[in-house]
């Protein structure tokens, strides 16, 4: 009997990991990136790749206005998706590292892998600038047609 009720507890805390958490959103930015990003993931796994990412380009659109961009990376970082930053699609991220050291997309991809969503912070350039910023990065594991991969969005904390 005590046997039993250890494996149906390991079952029970098992069935738990692999569950996404929802991190925990305390201001109106995070709640805002949160809802954006899942909302971008569900669209994604449902349209697919191509039908998806043709809305996630669209500038002044929900998904794609002011300084808010959704990017997605296959789990080999390559760049998938980056409207703000074209010039970064098709490039491989795995190492590359933000203004204050940190390889900001290995560390976002350990996350999702990790608990299948989360928060990353780093510093990177705004679109439109140059200039270097501190950025909440929000990311959650989704499937692109087909094959694991990466969505997610960010805010500027001003």
């Amino acid at each position: 009997m005590a046997r039993l009720l250890r494996v149906a507890l390991l079952a029970v805390a098992c069935m738990a990991s692999v569950r996404p958490q929802q991190p925990n959103a305390v201001s109106e930015e995070e709640k805002r990136v949160v809802a954006l990003v899942t909302r971008a993931a569900a669209a994604l796994e449902s349209r697919g790749r191509v039908a998806a990412f043709a809305e996630f380009r669209k500038r002044d659109s929900d998904w794609f206005h002011g300084d808010t961009y959704l990017f997605a990376y296959d789990m080999d970082l390559n760049v998938l998706l980056n409207p703000a930053f074209p010039e970064r699609e098709g490039k491989n991220l795995a190492g590359h590292r933000d203004e204050t050291g940190k390889a900001v997309h290995d560390e976002i991809r350990a996350v999702v892998t990790a608990k299948r969503v989360g928060w990353v912070d780093t510093v990177i350039a705004q679109p439109g600038s140059r200039r270097a910023a501190k950025k909440r990065v929000y990311a959650v594991a989704v499937m692109i047609d087909g094959k694991p991969g990466i969505i997610g969005s960010g805010f500027y904390p001003r």
